[in-house]
Order: structure tokens, then C-alpha cells, then sequence
């Protein structure tokens, strides 16, 4: 068994996937559009295999920046060292990204920082 795809609704949708091609190296497929439902969304694949669904419909609401509720919390990137970590974080804090957690050593054995998307939701970057 395995996670097929996780989706994100998004009233960004062309916004969100930029941002997931520029940092994490997704590849995005043809965008659906659903006129009756007035629905579009993009599959974005990434290199292992992992997928993340971008939908947008009118009416959903923008910025999702909050503190922590039941739900969706983050999605995790695994990169390759600890030194790709900090070189994302801060390319990402460089173009504007808010940083939520700094580079860190982690209870749980993990390297990692925490930075926002363009909808305010939690990604965190691994080693």
C-alpha cells in the first residue's frame, strides 16, 4: 500500500505551482479544467514518484496562515545533506519566503527547517 497523491485546495493555484517547480523540482502535468464545476487543478510528480494534487474552485479561501487545528499540519522534502537544507532555506527566505522554523537537529533524528508556501502551508525540508 502507498499514498497515491496528496491534495492541497488553493485559490493560487498557478502561484503554488511555481513555487513547488522552483524549490522542490516538481514537474506539473496538463492543467484540468472542469467548466461546469468551475474546477482546475494540476497533478505536480516529483522524482520518486510522490504526487501533490493543486485544486482550485470559487470561493475558496486564501491565505491559510493559522496556528496549529486538526488537518492538514506539512508536507516534508527530503534533500541530501545538511548543507542542502540550509542552502534552500535560505534561497527561500531570499526570495521572500517566511522562514516558521529555523535549520535544526530534531528530537526524532532529522535535520530539517520549516518555511511556508504561498498559502501559508507548513513544508519542511529533511535530511
Amino acid at each position: 500500500m502507498r499514498i497515491e497523491h496528496i491534495a492541497l485546495w488553493t485559490s493560487r493555484l498557478e502561484e503554488l505551482k511555481a513555487f513547488y517547480e522552483t524549490y522542490f523540482g516538481a514537474r506539473a502535468g496538463e492543467k484540468y479544467i472542469n467548466p461546469t464545476k468551475q474546477f482546475e487543478s494540476y497533478f505536480l510528480s516529483f522524482s520518486d514518484g510522490a504526487r501533490l494534487e493543486l485544486m482550485r474552485v470559487p470561493g475558496i479561501a486564501g491565505d491559510r496562515r493559522r496556528d496549529e487545528q486538526a488537518g492538514y499540519h506539512h508536507i516534508a522534502f527530503a534533500v541530501g545533506s545538511r548543507e542542502q537544507v540550509d542552502a534552500l532555506t535560505e534561497r527561500l527566505r531570499g526570495d521572500g519566503y517566511r522562514v516558521v522554523g529555523e535549520p535544526r537537529r530534531t528530537g526524532d533524528g532529522y535535520y530539517e527547517s520549516v518555511v511556508l508556501d504561498p498559502d501559508g502551508n507548513r513544508v519542511e525540508i529533511t535530511y
